[in-house]
């Protein structure tokens, strides 16, 4: 039900596509690499080459036939230094051209650079024209009523039942035809459904009406309902979907574009995880707490501020997997829900490249740590500042050109969720999205009781290569519907890199019982709500700093997945 009213069937309905192609202008387009600074010289560079590129198609358009032709002049401009471009009109002045991009760059990616020097890449001028119109002869209008040619039978409203048939050729301006009817003509066959009427007007275009109003239906409120908690679980899982094909578009490492090691999610005004795209479980599991970090530690956030960090201790998971959290305030003064995208980057310093030393024995051994970093501020990315921060301690970043190529992009994935929401809270409301992010959570939670109804106690203990043992046991609380997942018993904190951090521990929990759900729900923060963690301080699967971690992600992570699926 698209709660349309009125329709407008032209005379040629039913050839429009090949109808329009044929009234379509002729066109013609040239382009040219320009590489050219954004100033006085490089636009006098770029206008020159505009100029022979016009004469070109001119020429093209003329030996066409085209005599009356419009010309467009455009420019591809980039940030010096990146490869994302976008288009905006060529001008005199560069200052007008540099003001088009820096607005639209910040419309697209949430933050501008006004200090950073811009290039134009390349020019393009299209021309156009030629196009044809056909004018169209008002009719007298004529009061009569319209005569049917025959009559047909019409399955309508779950039966079949003898409708009118009219020729179109033969009605006239001011004739109606109430539904349901047919109207046939020389390439369609019109259906007027009942509570419908169709009105021939002086152009010789037929309208058709609604004219029995559908049964008001409630608007969606904060009560849930079935199917629109369908919906949100869909559209929330979407804008993370989104944002994921935005960060994987502009992002410039292997990491990112190709092994796709990043992950996005919706978050709402606490913290807690709303849904997800089908990303990394080890990242979508603990990226809350890193949201719950940003939250606490800046109670006077404001719109355009966008925040980073990577700490293991804070939320993180190993110090490549850098976090970029973005405030959504769409008009408040406050944040009412927050967007996160977590990457992998291909070095973020240390002992080794790549920042994953197997003999790294603390986390300064491992990178750089990035804690609670304003990232971007009222819409400027601080790149000055996030360069210093990466080439700072012992082992700075090998190659922060990547690295700020990669926030950038993930600033970039999270302005469209930013953009989505908005779009979202646009069409519900604000508290029908309120209410719906806290459904679909208490709907995870309940997916998750179910298992829970289902399992038995158990325990297990998984020991690894090095001699460490993580050991788990589940209890489960029928009366309550609960489980607890202890972990006591597991080693300490282990010398080497090996620490899984609390939160990926709290990730490998979530992951193992959201996979028992068998429900389509998005992985969220209800599904550990009827869950009681335990993870004893200062164990491996609970470091304190500086512990080394950078394994702790990728192998103790699976080790206690396997571990619970065998408690299970």
């Amino acid at each position: 039900n698209l709660g349309m009213k009125r329709v407008l069937i032209h005379p040629l309905a039913g050839v429009l596509s090949a109808y329009g192609m044929g009234l379509a202008d002729i066109r013609a387009s040239r382009a040219h690499a320009v590489e050219q600074p954004l100033d006085e010289d490089g636009v006098q560079v770029a206008r020159r080459e505009a100029k022979r590129l016009k004469a070109e198609v001119m020429e093209e358009l003329r030996s066409q036939g085209v005599e009356r032709i419009r010309v467009r002049k455009t420019a591809l401009l980039r940030y010096a230094g990146t490869d994302t471009t976008l288009e905006v009109k060529l001008r005199k002045k560069p200052e007008k051209m540099r003001r088009a991009f820096e607005k639209e760059h910040a419309r697209q990616f949430g933050f501008a650079q006004p200090e950073k020097d811009i290039i134009i890449e390349a020019i393009s001028v299209e021309g156009r024209g030629g196009g044809a119109t056909i004018p169209e002869r008002r009719r007298k209008k004529v009061k009569d009523d319209p005569q049917a040619v025959a009559s047909a039978p019409l399955y309508v409203e779950g039966g079949w039942c003898d409708v009118p048939v009219f020729d179109r050729d033969s009605l006239h301006p001011g004739q109606k035809v109430s539904g349901p009817a047919l109207i046939i003509e020389a390439n369609s066959t019109i259906v007027v459904e009942p509570g419908w009427r169709a009105k021939m007007n002086r152009l010789g275009h037929l309208v058709l009406k609604r004219v029995v109003p559908l049964p008001k239906a409630e608007a969606v409120g904060t009560t849930a309902d079935p199917v629109m908690l369908e919906v949100f679980n869909n559209l929330f899982m979407a804008i993370a979907e989104q944002m994921g094909v935005t960060l994987r578009k502009t992002a410039s490492s292997v990491n990112i574009k190709e092994r796709l090691d990043y992950s996005c999610a919706v978050f709402d005004a606490q913290g807690n995880l709303v849904a997800n795209a089908p990303h990394m479980p080890v990242h979508l599991g603990s990226m809350d707490r890193s949201v719950e970090t940003v939250i606490a530690q800046n109670p006077d956030m404001k719109p355009g501020d966008v925040y980073v960090l990577n700490a293991p201790y804070n939320g993180g998971t190993h110090l490549p997997d850098i976090t970029v959290v973005t405030p959504v305030f769409l008009g408040h003064d406050r944040p009412l829900f927050y967007v996160a995208s977590r990457g992998h980057h291909a070095d973020i310093g240390g002992r080794a490249p790549g920042s994953m030393s197997p003999d790294a024995t603390s986390i300064t051994e491992e990178g750089v740590l990035i804690d609670n970093f304003l990232l971007v501020e009222n819409g400027r990315f601080r790149e000055r500042e996030i360069r210093e921060l990466l080439a700072s301690g012992p082992w700075p970043a090998r190659n922060p050109d990547q690295n700020i190529a990669d926030l950038k992009a993930q600033v970039a994935a999270n302005e469209k969720g930013v953009q989505e929401l908005e779009k979202m809270v646009a069409h519900f409301g604000l508290e029908t999205v309120r209410a719906y992010m806290g459904h679909v959570q208490d709907n995870a939670e309940e997916s998750v009781r179910r298992v829970i109804d289902v399992l038995k106690d158990g325990e297990f203990s998984y020991e690894m290569d090095n001699g460490a043992v993580v050991r788990v046991a589940i209890r489960v609380d029928r009366e309550k519907r609960r489980a607890t997942v202890d972990f006591t018993g597991t080693s300490p904190q282990l010398s080497d890199n090996f620490n899984a951090p609390q939160p990926v521990t709290r990730a490998a929990v979530l992951y193992v019982f959201r996979c028992m759900v068998d429900d389509n729900i998005p992985l969220n923060a209800g599904c550990l709500k009827p869950i009681d963690l335990v993870i004893p301080e200062d164990c491996m699967l609970n470091p304190k700093y500086p512990a080394a971690v950078v394994a702790g992600n990728v192998e103790t992570s699976q080790v206690v997945t396997d571990a619970l699926f065998g408690a299970m």
